[in-house]
């Protein structure tokens, strides 16, 4: 009897173990569940596997990671999103496939004005244009790759409109789930835009419990973001202060693109490495 009753209390114990286990990792992995809703890992491939995707966005996938990406997010179908300086809309296309067509994606792109240069690149003869350095007035008002993707796929519209004030003025308050900003909110430090305009902009736009997704390449303790023009880096402690200060509060981070080896002193990483990069998913709350 005795031996019976302690093999029931130590099977009550261990139980009681992994449930604190599990309780344990919810709370150090947030984000971990899929919400409600949310497209399964098998449809995040078979999307990516859409034979009508470029040869160049597969070769980019193998660093980008794009299932991670999406099912970390939680893309489901029928939300309105906003990727933030978009450039050649890699992940505008990405957010809009997983979207579908009840779901909008707007791909943002600043208007081309003269913005400062970045500091000079280690190992640069001479500085290296920033990506608005053009003042041409011949310059087209949508950049052509953006205006391929929107071809391609219809659910993608595409909007010029500076960094401080990027949402369209129907989706500026309470019009948006989700909001991406994919490795150039460092960018955004030598290019002398007004990031605590541009996150309150963010945060007006989206629903409450919307979603604002920021991934980029990862800066030393303390650097802030003064190595953004020539490390192109910024630190992640640096830009979740700047973000949380505009309201957002964090709920997730990303570990999948992470890399501990690189010592974050180069643009490059010597040795030869993939860089280290975080994403970090907040939440309006």
């Amino acid at each position: 009897m005795r031996s019976t009753k302690r093999l029931i209390v130590t099977t009550r114990v261990f139980g009681a173990l992994a449930a604190a286990a599990l309780a344990l990792a919810a709370c150090t992995s947030p984000g971990a569940a899929a919400p409600a809703g949310a497209l399964s890992p098998a449809r995040v491939g078979e999307i990516l596997s859409s034979p009508d995707r470029t040869e160049a966005d597969r070769t980019n996938d193998l660093r980008r990671k794009p299932q991670e990406m999406l099912d970390f997010i939680g893309m489901r179908p029928g939300m309105v999103a906003l990727d933030l300086s978009a450039g050649g809309g890699y992940t505008s296309e990405l957010l809009a496939r997983a979207t579908g067509p009840s779901g909008r994606v707007y791909a943002q792109a600043p208007p081309r004005v003269p913005r400062p240069a970045p500091a000079q690149p280690e190992g640069a003869a001479t500085p290296v244009p920033g990506p608005t350095m053009s003042a041409s007035a011949a310059a087209p008002p949508v950049p052509a790759g953006l205006a391929v993707r929107a071809k391609r796929v219809d659910n993608i519209v595409v909007v010029v409109q500076p960094y401080e004030d990027p949402v369209p003025a129907e989706r500026a308050t309470n019009g948006l789930d989700l909001v991406t900003l994919m490795f150039n909110y460092h960018d955004l430090g030598f290019m002398g835009v007004d990031r605590a305009r541009m996150n309150r902009a963010v945060f007006a736009a989206l629903k409450p419990g919307g979603l604002y997704v920021i991934a980029d390449h990862s800066g030393r303790a303390g650097t802030g973001i003064s190595e953004s023009g020539t490390l192109h880096r910024v630190e992640e402690a640096f830009l979740r202060q700047e973000v949380e200060s505009a309201g957002f509060r964090l709920a997730a981070s990303g570990g999948f693109l992470r890399n501990p080896n690189d010592p974050r002193d180069r643009n490059t990483p010597d040795p030869p490495q993939p860089k280290d990069e975080f994403v970090l998913k907040f939440v309006k709350p």
